[in-house]
């Protein structure tokens, strides 16, 4: 992927420090974390208006979704007729609308069940072992960036973390 895919709306790769777009990227990639339990809780409350249906409540949110990425397309002029491109895919490139809808469903679902930290605890490290492991092989065309001490040790950093969120649980609490 080049530099470039990553910059929209109006900016040019060559005017953005490196450091200030890394620093933008992981600033971004914080408040889609913080995003996670509130949208779990903003769906469950959106159960109550579909019948309870935790389905129709994801069904619901990822119709809100799809219609704000084709606002912010159509507003940020994508080429519209590159979506012929994914008739060319393979079956698996289309997955991760599958992934995402499972995501939101199991969010809804679990959050009113186990508590939001809870089941954010068990998300993050759910992703940081799954992240490890594909940044380690290079699996789905990922660069590969081998895992360190350093890394290893933030992930069980990670488990800790989840251990201690979870520690009510597991002592009966």
């Amino acid at each position: 992927m080049r530099r470039t895919d990553y910059l929209r709306f109006g900016q040019n790769a060559a005017t953005v420090h490196p450091l200030a777009s890394a620093m933008t990227y992981l600033a971004f990639a914080f408040a889609i974390g913080l995003m996670i339990p509130i949208q779990a809780a903003v769906n469950n409350q959106l159960k109550g208006y579909v019948g309870s249906s935790t389905l129709l409540a994801a069904l619901v949110s990822f119709t809100v979704g799809t219609l704000a990425l084709a606002a912010v397309s159509a507003v940020n002029r994508q080429p519209w007729s590159a979506l012929a491109g994914i008739s060319k895919a393979d079956w698996w490139h289309l997955t991760g609308g599958l992934l995402g809808a499972l995501f939101v469903f199991g969010t809804t679902l679990l959050a009113p069940r186990i508590g939001v930290a809870k089941m954010t605890a068990l998300i993050v490290a759910g992703q940081v072992i799954i992240s490890l492991v594909l940044d380690h092989n290079g699996w789905l065309g990922l660069a590969v960036r081998e895992i360190t001490p350093t890394r290893a040790f933030g992930s069980v950093l990670v488990a800790a973390g989840v251990l201690l969120v979870n520690l009510d649980q597991f002592a009966g609490g």
